[in-house]
């Protein structure tokens, strides 16, 4: 466990302290701004992989009529539903878990900002002892940078808001967010852990701001913004506006009424209507009207 605290400070928690306050000194001392600026360069790093996502996202939206039509196929066989997800995820280049990436890099920047903050802004004399400890020596403009002003705006930083503004604006916009990037299902269950994943984790960052510091909040408020701008230029708002929900509906009705050319099945290709055994029925029947006519008229021209 030290081993593994030792390399969290190294490469974590002291390059984080460190560059939020070299940009405390170099904005006008002013650690608000400091922690946007932040924001925006971890936004930055992470854009590929937030790129990424949204691309997979779109891609896992398209192939859901063959996911829906899949499941009809076989609705009372959960194994083969499974097998041939997979493959229809296969076939199409879709990953699900690169959905997941951003996610996974955002948690050690949660944790870490939140130390960061308590620890630049210390509330008491002993903690500046610690702070001391992380700074870098060779870095003479972090140490001319303390102490630090937490205020911004009507906040102190290092301590929640004392109004409900930044908590319902940290929900507010993690609610848009995860409006704008949830994705149709085809699936009951996971169209319904969609809607319960779109109120908890909103819900969670609301409540928690108003136990957390305040400038941990604020990269929240920024972060979601800034998704939401890279969203927007990618895909649009999708379903966060009413008439966004309205098209997202009539497509998805539009691909669920539109037969896919081809489903592959054991190495074979067939068509929707010979899957689905339409044309199978009627042949039948016209084929054995046809003997039936012949008998008849052979038995007339007796």
């Amino acid at each position: 466990m030290e081993v593994i605290g030792t390399i969290w400070n190294t490469v974590i928690q002291e390059p984080m302290i460190n560059g939020l306050m070299v940009m405390y000194k170099l904005f006008g001392d002013n650690f608000g701004i400091s922690i946007l600026i932040f924001t925006v360069i971890i936004r930055v790093i992470t854009l590929p992989m937030t790129l990424k996502q949204i691309r997979m996202t779109r891609a896992m939206s398209n192939i859901q009529p063959l996911i829906r039509e899949m499941q009809q196929k076989y609705p009372n066989d959960r194994g083969k539903v499974s097998q041939e997800t997979m493959r229809i995820y296969r076939e199409n280049g879709v990953n699900p878990l690169g959905c997941l990436g951003p996610m996974f890099i955002q948690m050690p920047v949660w944790i870490g900002l939140y130390q960061a903050i308590i620890q630049i802004l210390p509330t008491s004399p002993e903690s500046l002892v610690g702070l001391s400890q992380k700074l870098y020596f060779w870095l003479p403009i972090v140490n001319e940078a303390v102490p630090l002003d937490s205020n911004f705006l009507w906040l102190d930083l290092a301590l929640p808001d004392k109004t409900p503004i930044v908590p319902i604006l940290v929900g507010g916009s993690m609610w848009a967010v995860q409006k704008i990037t949830m994705m149709p299902s085809a699936d009951a269950r996971q169209a319904q852990t969609n809607q319960m994943m779109l109120w908890m984790m909103p819900m969670m960052l609301l409540f928690l701001s108003f136990t957390l510091p305040s400038g941990l909040s604020i990269y929240w408020i920024a972060s979601n913004l800034i998704q939401m701008g890279i969203q927007y230029r990618m895909t649009g708002l999708g379903n966060l506006l009413p008439s966004g929900n309205k098209k997202t509906e009539e497509l998805e009705e539009a691909n669920a009424n539109q037969p896919s050319e081809e489903i592959k099945e054991n190495g074979d290709t067939r068509s929707n209507r010979e899957i689905s055994g339409g044309g199978n029925r009627n042949s039948p029947r016209k084929a054995r009207r046809r003997p039936g006519s012949g008998r008849n008229r052979r038995s007339q021209s007796r």
